[in-house]
């Protein structure tokens, strides 16, 4: 659980014993008005527990305070918000997840983004998109709708070429060597890879893997200075509280500094454009005639 989903529930949770407090009940009176177990008052009100709205209702109605309730509910809904399974947020398929990021996207000035494995959705060619979602949709065993997710990210790309937008990607060089979708689909990306480069509005680092450890890091993308969206195995984080936002920044900037851009860049670039030749020319050899 990210510092920004802890401190939210133990903010509700505070706000929900002062109700509890001001109207005279003990945590057990009140669980036992609402027909709960004797501990859940205590868990919501430290925050180790998300009440439901339900709850949030019941609560309110034993400690006279039915007018609260409306904030109080807006508050839980933020609370889920911030963390959403993939699961639940796959639950129809890809493209909906794609649409969601478009309009997320096209709210944001400026846009940052670190990636340690994979080259960021929205620089992706269609092909090297097509085996990550398809990776997707089979690891978490959702409905099958690839051709739709592919082409909903391929429309997010139109983002690079118009308006006022701004982007920063930092790629960890591990990303260049990650085998997606074979030798073939790998050439194509690294080559759109230097093709985005020379976009007015993109600028595009890469942190070599030599490079010293300084900083703690995985997977975020960091929209304007409000928001981070951070992918785990499980599930998609946002995280708005600013002291959190404040330490994705400085990850970012230290990031920044120890990755590669321009010609160094893209020598790192053509490096591993030379490896897949080679691969490729292995393979035309071993081939049967």
């Amino acid at each position: 659980m990210t510092h920004s989903l802890r401190e939210a529930r133990q903010s509700l949770g505070q706000q929900l014993r002062d109700l509890r407090k001001d109207a005279g009940l003990t945590g057990r009176g009140l669980a036992t008005l609402a027909g709960w177990h004797s501990s859940k008052v205590s868990k919501i009100e430290y925050g180790k527990q998300t009440p439901s709205e339900e709850d949030i209702r019941t609560w309110c109605q034993h400690t006279s305070a039915a007018n609260q309730a409306p904030d109080l509910i807006s508050a839980v809904r933020n609370i889920e918000s911030m963390y959403v399974e993939w699961r639940r947020m796959l639950g129809s398929g890809t493209r909906r997840r794609q649409h969601a990021s478009r309009r997320l996207e096209s709210n944001t000035k400026l846009m940052r983004w670190y990636e340690p494995a994979l080259v960021p959705g929205i620089l992706q060619t269609a092909e090297y998109a097509h085996e990550v979602m398809r990776r997707v949709i089979e690891f978490y065993d959702i409905p099958d709708d690839l051709d739709a997710g592919v082409a909903e990210r391929m429309e997010r790309q139109r983002i690079l070429y118009r308006g006022d937008h701004r982007f920063h990607f930092i790629l960890a060089q591990q990303a260049l060597a990650t085998m997606v979708g074979g030798v073939d689909v790998m050439v194509g990306q690294l080559d759109r890879l230097l093709a985005v480069m020379s976009l007015p509005r993109v600028s595009l680092g890469i942190v070599p893997s030599h490079a010293e450890y300084r900083t703690p890091v995985n997977q975020f993308i960091l929209f304007d200075d409000h928001l981070i969206h951070v992918e785990t195995i499980s599930a998609e984080l946002s995280i708005n509280q600013p002291r959190e936002v404040a330490l994705y920044r400085k990850a970012f900037q230290h990031l920044t500094q120890q990755a590669v851009s321009g010609a160094a860049a893209r020598n790192l670039i053509s490096e591993a454009l030379d490896h897949l030749y080679g691969l490729q020319n292995d393979q035309s050899t071993t081939d049967p005639p």
